[in-house]
């Protein structure tokens, strides 16, 4: 009876895949690999979660800013009005004396507004009738000063102040928005690198990877937080 000879196939030769030894260099690799990822993942998501943060800060301010404005500029149409009012008013008691009409006289000047009378004091302790140098009208006296332009001033340093803040606010959200193309790049390099089989590319990509996610977070930690 002839011998037979009985060859075993390579692939049952072979332990399962599972069972293969990885070189501990490999493992350390792969490891390397996913940390990176993981780290980019999470810097990608705090990147963009503070962008919408600046964003929304910036809509906020440039909003105050604008409702600002108007009510400065409501203000400021209010301290016109009374001005014309104040002017009118004292043209009118200027009329009636230089017609010698002393009772219409009287009237105009008990009608004078609070914030008039000081300043007309002022100007009659000028002798304005005789006196060259006097103003030409207590409006131009230091004592008239309406409070709404005070208020309208005030309102609008406010707005200015409320808009320089929602120009910061988009300066970061577009800051925070560049670094997400940074750890973007990370996220690819470290993706890459688990399906390269030549150890020394694999490093100097992991490596590449690596600097890229440092100077990223170093570049996220200056701009702060919302």
């Amino acid at each position: 009876m002839p011998h037979v000879h009985a060859h075993v196939p390579h692939e049952l030769s072979e332990p399962p895949e599972h069972e293969r030894k990885v070189p501990r260099n490999e493992r350390i690799l792969e490891f390397a690999a996913v940390l990176l990822l993981s780290c980019a993942t999470l810097a990608t998501a705090w990147s963009g979660y503070q962008a919408a943060l600046f964003a929304g800060k910036q809509s906020q301010r440039y909003a105050q800013a604008s409702s600002l404005r108007i009510h400065s500029q409501n203000q400021a149409t209010t301290a016109g009005q009374f001005r014309l009012e104040d002017l009118l008013l004292f043209n009118r008691w200027l009329d009636a004396r230089e017609t010698g009409n002393q009772r219409l006289e009287s009237i105009y000047q008990r009608r004078f507004r609070a914030r008039l009378r000081p300043a007309f004091n002022a100007w009659i302790a000028e002798h304005p009738f005789s006196n060259p140098r006097a103003k030409p009208s207590p409006l131009y006296e230091p004592q008239y000063h309406p409070a709404e332009v005070d208020e309208a001033a005030a309102l609008d340093r406010e707005a200015d102040i409320r808009y320089e803040e929602g120009t910061a606010a988009k300066e970061k959200d577009d800051k925070f928005i560049l670094s997400t193309v940074f750890f973007a790049a990370v996220l690819f390099f470290s993706g890459i690198s688990l399906r390269l089989d030549w150890r020394p590319l694999r490093i100097a990509i992991l490596a590449f990877g690596t600097l890229m996610l440092l100077g990223g977070l170093v570049f996220v930690f200056t701009l702060g937080s919302a």
